[in-house]
C-alpha cells in the first residue's frame, strides 16, 4: 500500500498594507465624512429668540386671545401680546 502524506494546512496573513495604500484609504475616509468645523453652527443651535419675528408674535397673541375668549378670562390684546412674546422667547409656543 502506498503511504498516505500528510498536508500540513497553513493560513497565510496578508502582508501589512503599504505605507501609501494606508495614506490613500485615510484620504478617502476623510472625503467621504468631512468633519465641520468648530466654528460652524448648525440653524437648530441660535437661540429661539433670534427667530421670533412680528408675525409670529401677532399668530401666537391671536391664539392666546382666542383661547382666553372661549374660557371667558379676563384680559386684553397687550397682555395676549405680552404672553405672546414670553412663549416664543422660551420656545413653548
Amino acid at each position: 500500500m502506498a503511504a498516505k502524506k500528510t498536508v500540513k494546512k497553513t493560513t497565510e496573513s496578508a502582508p501589512p498594507a503599504a505605507p501609501a495604500a494606508k495614506k490613500a484609504a485615510k484620504k478617502a475616509a476623510k472625503k467621504a465624512a468631512p468633519a465641520k468645523p468648530a466654528a460652524e453652527k448648525s440653524p437648530e443651535a441660535k437661540p429661539a429668540a433670534a427667530k421670533v419675528t412680528a408675525d409670529a408674535i401677532a399668530r401666537a397673541a391671536y391664539l392666546n386671545y382666542r383661547r382666553r375668549v372661549e374660557q371667558g378670562l379676563p384680559g386684553d390684546s397687550r397682555g395676549d401680546w405680552l404672553e405672546a412674546e414670553r412663549q416664543l422667547a422660551s420656545g413653548k409656543a
